[in-house]
This record gives structure tokens, sequence and C-alpha cells, in this order.
């Protein structure tokens, strides 16, 4: 298998050039360039014209990094929302390593850690209507390597799913018929895997149910040539914009009650409880020193409830959600 990074790619200070050839330097780019088509796409089908995408970029400190955060909120179609990229780089602790471990079997450590980069884009939207679904995307590649320049370890992660409060079987297939045939150019086996392992991701489980009613996911791969997966990576991304902006254009204009607009916030609370206490995203980021707590936690909405003891009505369509969230489908 062909390594991303060589020795001769390191810099004076042991941190590995981003060179036009180097995997690190080909996914920022395409991370900085989806930034701008996304937060375009999505912006198209905002009802507010003055609502934009607001920029915010932030540092780690000197020589650990960055990001550029694209916020949008109070719009007619979207009440709050996120398309971050960041691009950070420095030295994990040995506990981060050991705590890493679980998911990543190939991670190495001394005494003193080890250097690592990362970068991705990670994004979350939570639209204002309650029959159009939040969705979430993060695609990312982490690298390790040691004092000699070489790596450890490296690997890329990501997927999309879709979070819906009201299930419409249609855009449910849409979403994850746009996701298979991105995976499909690569290995038609990927999908069935990576749907699998979207919904196991995101089972909350102390409510015995996921998240939503999932998408595609994977970690740790590092089975290919890096360039092979980059591609796949940007399949991936491609296909996210005629997977989600269709199900708002058709969907945001829908008349709803304020029973519908509870039932939302309800369900955006088990949105939380999923991204404060399972996702690894978020651990990882609150683990990491120098990290932007407002970039780590943009995944959040601006509204959410908990409601004591609440169960939908037997047949209704509440409750057609849940089952779909209880019992996953086979939607492509």
């Amino acid at each position: 298998m062909s390594q991303p990074e060589t020795k001769s790619n390191m810099t004076y200070a042991g941190i590995p050039k981003s060179n036009n050839q180097s995997i690190r330097a080909q996914m920022e780019a395409l991370i900085r360039r989806k930034q701008i088509e996304i937060t375009k796409g999505l912006e198209e089908v905002e009802d507010s014209p003055e609502v934009k995408f607001k920029a915010d970029e932030w540092s780690r400190g000197e020589n650990m990094g960055g990001g550029k955060s694209m916020v949008i909120s109070n719009g007619k179609t979207f009440e709050k929302g996120g398309v971050n990229i960041s691009v950070v780089y420095g030295n994990l602790s040995p506990a981060a390593i050991e705590a890493m471990k679980h998911d990543h079997k190939n991670l190495e450590s001394n005494s003193d850690g080890c250097k690592f980069f990362a970068c991705g884009l990670s994004m979350v939207i939570h639209p204002k209507n309650p029959h159009c679904p939040t969705t979430h995307l993060n695609y990312r590649y982490f690298e390790t390597w040691d004092a000699e320049g070489k790596p450890q370890a490296w690997w890329f992660g990501g997927g999309a799913d879709l979070t819906p409060y009201y299930l419409y079987d249609e855009d449910a297939k849409n979403f994850h018929t746009q996701h298979k045939l991105a995976l499909d150019k690569h290995d038609p086996e990927l999908y069935p895997q990576y749907k699998k392992w979207c919904d196991e991701y995101f089972h909350i489980k102390h409510r015995n149910e996921m998240r939503g009613i999932g998408g595609i996911f994977f970690d740790d791969k590092d089975d290919k040539d890096p360039q092979e997966i980059l591609k796949m990576v940007e399949d991936c991304f491609d296909a996210f914009l005629p997977a989600y902006v269709p199900i708002i254009a058709k969907r945001k204009n829908t008349e709803f009650t304020e029973e519908e607009k509870k039932w939302q916030l309800i369900r955006r609370g088990r949105y939380v409880e999923f991204n404060l206490i399972y996702d690894r995203g978020t651990q990882f980021g609150l683990r990491t020193p120098g990290s932007r707590i407002e970039s780590i936690l943009m995944s959040l909405p601006e509204y959410a409830s908990w409601v004591y003891c609440h169960e939908p009505e037997e047949g209704s369509r509440e409750a057609k959600l849940i089952e779909a969230t209880k019992n996953p489908r086979d939607w492509a």
C-alpha cells in the first residue's frame, strides 16, 4: 500500500510539507472548494435573500492550524446551520491516543505522544420547517508520523445522514440513492456496508433508536491507495447537494401546526443527546488542545425540547418516524 508522505517531505519543525502531490494538500483543497459549493447551494433555497452564510476564521495558535466556519441563522428556511472546515496539527498526548485506539488500532505512541495532522469539513443544517429534515455531513483525513518523518497511521473517514421529523419515503430514498450512486462508482459493495455502519453508528443506545434514518458512514479507511480513497470522498461530497437540496425545495413551504413544531423540538433533543454523549468527532475535538468550542458545538440546534415521558400516539405520523428509527429500512 502506498504511503501518503515520505521523510523527504519533512520541514525543520517536524511537520510534513503540504505540496501539490501530498494527500494532505489535496484534501485541504477539496474541503475548501466544497465549503464554497455547499454554502452557495444551500443559499439558493433560503427564502430570506438577506440571510447568507457568514464567514468566521479562527486559529488554534502559532503552528497549530485553524479553520473557517461558515454559519447561517435566523432565515425563513434555515434556522441554524454551519459548514465548517478545519486544518489542525500538533501533538497528540498519550492519553488522547489511548482513547482513540479503541476505534483506530494502528495508532502508535511513545512517552511524548505523536505528531498529527487532521483536516476535514463538518456541517449540520437545522431547517425551520418541521417537514424539512436536519442533515449532517463530515469528511476528514487524519495522519500521524514519527520523529523521522515516517507515517505511522493515516486514514479517511466520514459520511452523510438525514434526520427527518416527519418521514417522507421519497425523500429518504433520494438521499440514500444519491450516495449509493457515488459509492457504486468505486465498489458496489460499499453502499450496503456504509449504510449498515451508519445505522449502527448513529444509534442512541439509551433510547434504542437511531438519530434519524441514516445515510452512509465509514471510518479508519486506509485499505486502498490514498489517491483512490480521496476520489471516493470527492464523489460522496458531490452527492450531497442533489441528495438534500431538492428535499428542502419541496418541503420548506409546507404548512405546519404548533404541535408539529413541538415534535420537531423533541426530536432535536434526541439529536443533542447523541452528539454530546456518543459522537466521536465531538469527543476528539474536546480532547484536542486549543480546540474551538464554538465550532465543535455548532452541531447543536438553537432550540430543542425534552418532554417527560413523551410517547407519540399509536398510528400517528410521529409514531411512523419512531418505527423507522428503531427498525432500519433499505432505502436504495
